[in-house]
């Protein structure tokens, strides 16, 4: 049975090294990319920003936006059946700075949590940590999504730079992302593995 009041009583504690800034994105398993698309755009008013083949993700991909953020819903083709509440992919939250996600990193670490990727996605080149929740939900913390312009056009393919690893990523930034890292302290100095 769920304690109501002593839930209630949790706040954000004193000391957590990083504050998350708002929901960034959602990223759905679907079972027909197409289909869905035509409901998220024709019915929901959002715009295609990037889609990926069956050749990159089985089943393709979807990136769909609603305001400047290179996506705030993703569609992924891999869903074979109905539906049983494991549609969700993972759930992303923005920070304010490429230093938070570093200090994230480390604060996830210090409490013993695996992290499934850190570095740079391809598609919205966002700097990036994900992990799981204690259910193993996926979640996500990132800094430096690219925003679509007025003109409706997103960063070419050509121009992304999937990297695994955040001071991998940071050492070879995308063009106009500024990978500057206020406390220097926060890398980790870069390995041969």
């Amino acid at each position: 049975m769920v304690d109501i009041a002593a839930l209630r009583g949790l706040t954000r504690p004193k000391g957590i090294p990083f504050r998350i800034g708002k929901l960034g994105h959602v990223v759905l398993n679907v079972r027909d990319v197409a289909r869905s698309v035509r409901f998220y755009t024709q019915v929901l008013g959002f715009e295609i920003s990037d889609l990926y083949p069956d050749e990159m993700v089985p089943g393709g991909m979807a990136f769909l936006r609603c305001n400047p953020d290179h996506h705030g819903v993703a569609l992924v083709g891999s869903l074979h059946g109905e539906s049983e509440s494991v549609e969700l992919n993972h759930i992303a939250f923005e920070v304010a700075t490429l230093d938070e996600v570093l200090r994230a990193r480390d604060h996830l670490r210090q409490q013993g949590i695996d992290l499934d990727f850190e570095g740079r996605r391809r598609a919205g080149c966002q700097l990036a940590i994900e992990f799981r929740d204690p259910d193993g939900h996926r979640l996500e913390i990132y800094w430096g999504i690219d925003q679509v312009g007025s003109d409706g056009r997103a960063r070419p393919p050509e121009e992304w730079k999937g990297v695994r690893g955040l001071e991998n990523a940071i050492a070879d930034p995308v063009r106009r992302q500024d990978t500057t890292v206020q406390d220097p302290a926060l890398l980790k100095k870069l390995s041969a593995g």
